[in-house]
């Protein structure tokens, strides 16, 4: 009988070790008002680390200027270099390791804030840019697949560990995968098989950037399960697709994550939808539409601890490979089911934005609970800088947990 792992033991990921089996996930941090790392931004990650963690995630690092959610994210280039590199010093001095979630946003991009051209499967309309979003050609997916590459090379040079490939919420390679935005009827398009290209021609060419620039770095994806809304995608599709992407050997790792940036956000935090607070981030008209229709938009679904276990379950009977569990891991009970469902890593998001030593205090008393009340008022400060409202901490919000 194998025994169960103990979260806070050492865990190989790939080529790297881990302190412990928690991993702070990706967040927006809304720290970065040039597209450059800041004190702020240090601080932030520092926090967590220093808390115990055993890897913090930066979030949106985009692949290219159009590929941000907005203006202000930090994109691939030299002029950030040596701000990422004070990032990752940071970090490792306080004992953990750092990784970079590279990817793109597609239809998700605000291509207003940007002043750059948004991709997706199909000409697509983004109702909080007001702007549409271009269907991209064969040239525009290889360019945008090599600037995964590039990215990744930079991540390496920039002194991270590793680097998680969004492949989520409708971003650009989520939103190829999802058959109600991926309308085309090209090689891209159609077939599961033809709508997965652009995710493992994405996975494959960060693998192999990495294979070439010799350096050991950790190689994870963010994988939907289900987007949670009606004809996109499907947990079937989405196991299928996890298991062509073992198949292909780029990975270390699958972060499992659900829901829709673009129609269904709610489906991954779980628990209050602050639609005041959402609708008070924007200013007129946006701000009345989002008040009339936000139930539509912010649909709510209560939370409980372990959400996503019961869809990560179905994952982990079929894959070999090592998986994350996010969502709804705030104690060390959660921790301990994840670890006895035979996950490898846990993910942990709003509980560390509340409080960023959460795990030493655990480690110190095991009965010890999150302080968050998932009220998600924090979803409301990344428009502006993004903190727990319930215990004020300079914390950012995740996307999950």
């Amino acid at each position: 009988m194998t025994a169960v792992r103990d979260v806070f033991s050492p865990a190989a990921l790939g080529p790297i070790t881990l302190r412990n089996r928690v991993i702070k996930a990706a967040t927006f941090e809304a720290s970065t008002p040039n597209a450059l790392v800041t004190d702020d931004l240090i601080t932030y990650h520092r926090l967590p680390a220093a808390g115990g963690v055993g890897m913090t995630t930066v979030a949106y690092l985009a692949v290219a200027p159009g590929g941000r959610t907005e203006g202000n994210q930090i994109y691939w280039r030299p002029e950030a270099m040596a701000g990422l590199r004070r990032l990752t010093d940071a970090i490792h001095a306080e004992g953990a390791k750092i990784s970079a979630q590279i990817g793109h946003a597609g239809p998700v991009a605000n291509a207003r804030s940007n002043r750059a051209t948004a991709y997706a499967p199909v000409r697509f309309f983004n109702p909080l840019s007001m702007r549409f979003a271009k269907r991209a050609t064969r040239d525009d997916i290889l360019d945008i697949t090599e600037a995964h590459a590039q990215a990744a090379r930079m991540a390496i040079e920039a002194g991270f560990d590793a680097v998680e490939v969004h492949l989520g919420h409708n971003y650009f390679a989520s939103s190829f995968l999802s058959p109600l935005i991926n309308r085309r009827d090209d090689e891209f398009g159609g077939s599961l098989a033809n709508r997965a290209k652009v995710a493992r021609g994405t996975v494959l060419a960060v693998r192999r950037a990495v294979e070439k620039a010799g350096t050991p770095i950790a190689v994870t994806a963010k994988l939907n399960m289900s987007d949670g809304v009606r004809g996109g995608i499907s947990t079937e599709e989405a196991l299928q697709t996890a298991k062509w992407l073992e198949e292909d050997g780029g990975l270390d790792a699958i972060e499992l994550t659900a829901g829709s940036s673009l129609v269904n956000p709610m489906y991954l935090f779980r628990g209050d939808a602050p639609i005041k607070q959402f609708a008070g981030a924007f200013k007129p008209p946006l701000r009345w539409g989002i008040r009339m229709t936000g139930t539509k938009f912010l649909r709510e679904y209560p939370y409980r601890d372990a959400y996503l276990l019961r869809d990560a379950r179905l994952f982990r009977a079929e894959l070999s490979l090592p998986l994350i569990l996010l969502g709804g891991i705030t104690n060390r009970e959660t921790m301990d089911l994840a670890m006895a469902e035979g996950f490898d890593f846990v993910a942990m998001g709003r509980a560390l934005l509340a409080e960023p030593d959460l795990l030493h205090r655990i480690q110190a008393d095991s009965s010890v609970k999150s302080l968050c009340t998932h009220c998600n008022q924090c979803m409301a400060t990344i428009y502006s800088h993004t903190h727990c409202v319930v215990t004020g901490s300079p914390s950012v919000v995740s996307s999950g947990g």
